[in-house]
């Protein structure tokens, strides 16, 4: 099994923890006062920043590759381990991504379920109809969050492949034929790293806007 299908891996493992254990957790927060609500916007923000981290993972990859490519001398051995160290960390970044993800959909989805119960609690009509529209508008707000996070994390799945895929080539070619070699490859892998920077540069102004509504709605 290549080391990026633990990426998958860890998100089935994740998913089925998530269902078994979070609505105690909802129920145990709610009783000290923090709502769902709350941790929506704290788990949108934790997201937020295990993207920024993870750019700057993948850069640091993408900088040791262009070093090595461009390996004129020296000790070639430092490098590899080097640029080996810099996909691991991408590989448990993309798998914080990730789980923080489903982390955000979980609680949102208990959160507008919840809110759609809440809805027949109403005797009065137009208080119904306004909490309603209010539910809507911020079903729509955060599926379009969830979209522009969801299509960041799907590009990290094919630049973990290629990273792998590199790291693997040199651990067993170790030579300057062998360096010569990926360089055919690195065009496009620069290229998968700038589309995932633009996808999760988006993602994240996409959770700032978010916050800030759901903040100045609250």
């Amino acid at each position: 099994m290549k080391k990026q299908t633990l990426l998958s891996v860890s998100m089935l493992v994740v998913t089925l923890t998530l269902t078994g254990c979070q609505s105690a957790y909802y129920s145990a927060m709610e009783k000290v006062g923090v709502h769902k609500r709350d941790i929506l916007i704290d788990r949108v923000e934790e997201t937020k920043d295990s993207q920024q981290e993870s750019q700057e993972e993948f850069k640091s990859a993408l900088e040791r590759l262009t070093t090595l490519i461009d390996f004129n001398g020296g000790e070639l051995q430092d490098t590899y381990n080097q640029l080996n160290d810099d996909y691991e960390s991408s590989l448990n970044a993309a798998n914080e991504v990730s789980t923080n993800i489903n982390k955000v959909e979980d609680v949102a989805e208990a959160l507008f379920d919840e809110w759609g119960d809440e809805l027949e609690q109403y005797k009065s009509a137009s208080l119904k109809r306004e909490s309603s529209k209010k539910l809507a508008a911020t079903k729509r707000q955060f599926d379009q969050l969830l979209r522009s996070m969801r299509s960041a994390e799907s590009k990290m799945e094919p630049v973990l492949t290629s990273l792998h895929d590199n790291v693997l080539y040199l651990k067993h070619n170790l030579n300057a034929q062998a360096v010569s070699a990926i360089k055919g490859e690195f065009t496009n892998l620069k290229r998968d790293i700038q589309l995932l920077m633009n996808d999760m540069n988006k993602s994240i102004a996409d959770s700032n806007k978010f916050i800030e509504q759901m903040n100045s709605a609250g």
